[in-house]
């Protein structure tokens, strides 16, 4: 039996659903398929900006108290959030409040104010958001991957954008941005849980308005064939903070679930090889982990972790080791179980709520076309061989390493000279 369904409005925007009648809830989403790519490097973070500014009023609810007061009446929760290929935002409330879960959320998306003076308090806000994320290495060493892995192209700025960029937003900025790409085509109402009665007709009173427009699309990612292996951001810390990897494959490749299981052997869990190796035996680092990230057309497998300064050449070396051994050697069949078990079982928890399961499907039904079913991703996952693993490996990691570091260091040779051997 499907898990999702899915429907369209007069305008084309779709509605993707998670029926769970047992259910005493229901989570409500609107997502777009228009996140921080889709900005020019002028008004890099806007989308993210805007997320901030859908909350502080509309005309009917002219102030963020009033919003707020209204999904707290409900005793909801609503929030949003915002990547390089997608925006979210949700209300999560009791099932029968469903009507002003969506009243609220679609009211805030369409008749937002955009104060001029609202966005200049926000600017400040912005600001230190970002001045936090600088400051926290773990959370910033993502960014410093991509753009090592992307350079000065959408994929590899930052989500939140400049100071700059921030501090020269007008409220032309976010009605453009918005009216560009906030469009049917783009968009999809999402609800998990119990859904109730009259959903379709209360979605067309709400959104059946807004026009069709065709948006374009944002720039594709050009991957260089070679180019610069080590990116340091010199900081003084008394840990420092690694990402090491390569490219990978976009989201929808063939051998996405070889991936994730390769990811998984290498870093998914307390028992996989750089947990065991870099932490339990060396005592490297309190944390590391290894996984895929993937874009619709792009991709990178890597480990991160936090390490000792004063042995970041050991973490660096054993890291890279743990790499290259599971491109040269067979996984053997106990681990490799193990490994799949591990991402079986850790899907189906994911998927334990209306709205963890709702989230899943409307990621994968913005960024390509389609929900796929759960039962797909399991059959996916049973599918995979330990020889596709080695394959795999050696396919990705043959590939030119990528270093990204954190830390009271200048000399991106000295990583250079250690990837190379």
């Amino acid at each position: 039996m499907a898990v999702f369904e899915r429907t369209r409005l007069s305008n084309g925007i779709r509605v993707l659903t998670a029926p769970m009648p047992q259910a005493q809830s229901v989570s409500c989403f609107v997502m777009f398929a228009a996140g921080a790519r889709y900005e020019a490097a002028e008004i890099g973070g806007i989308a993210h900006f805007a997320e901030h500014m859908f909350f502080k009023g509309t005309e009917r609810r002219p102030t963020a108290r009033d919003i707020a007061t209204e999904i707290d009446g409900i005793g909801g929760e609503f929030n949003a959030f915002t990547g390089k290929e997608y925006t979210g935002y949700y209300v999560k409330c009791a099932a029968g409040t469903r009507d002003v879960a969506l009243d609220v959320l679609v009211d805030m998306l369409r008749n937002s104010r955009f104060d001029a003076d609202e966005i200049e308090r926000e600017k400040g806000v912005i600001v230190e958001e970002m001045n936090m994320y600088h400051d926290t290495p773990r959370d910033f060493i993502g960014g410093v991957y991509e753009s090592l892995l992307y350079g000065d192209q959408p994929l590899g700025r930052d989500i939140i954008g400049t100071k700059e960029s921030v501090r020269a937003a007008t409220r032309e900025t976010f009605t453009s941005f918005i009216d560009r790409w906030y469009r049917p085509e783009r968009m999809v109402v999402g609800l998990g849980g119990k859904i109730g009665d009259g959903l379709t007709e209360r979605l067309e009173e709400l959104l059946g308005s807004i026009e069709p427009r065709e948006t374009g699309m944002p720039e594709p990612a050009v991957i260089p064939a070679t180019g610069q292996t080590v990116k340091v951001h010199t900081k003084q810390s008394d840990q420092a903070h690694i990402v090491l990897g390569a490219r990978s494959y976009p989201l929808g490749h063939p051998d996405r679930y070889v991936l994730q299981l390769l990811a998984t052997v290498l870093g998914g869990g307390m028992s996989s090889r750089l947990f065991t190796e870099v932490r339990e035996r060396r005592g490297l680092a309190y944390y590391v982990f290894g996984t895929n990230s993937s874009y619709v057309d792009a991709g990178s497998l890597y480990a991160q972790a936090g390490v000792d300064i004063d042995r970041i050449d050991d973490a660096v070396k054993t890291i890279a080791h743990e790499l290259h051994l599971i491109a040269e050697e067979p996984v053997p069949a106990a681990e490799f179980e193990k490994a799949r078990a591990f991402a079986k079982g850790r899907f189906v928890l994911s998927l334990e709520s209306p709205h963890g399961t709702i989230m899943f499907g409307l990621r994968r039904e913005v960024l390509q076309g389609s929900a796929e079913e759960p039962e797909a991703i399991l059959a996916g996952l049973d599918a995979v061989t330990a020889e596709d693993i080695q394959r795999v490996a050696r396919d990705v990691v043959g590939g030119q390493l990528k270093l990204a570091v954190v830390g009271p260091f200048d000399d991106a040779e000295r990583f250079e000279r250690l990837l190379a051997t």
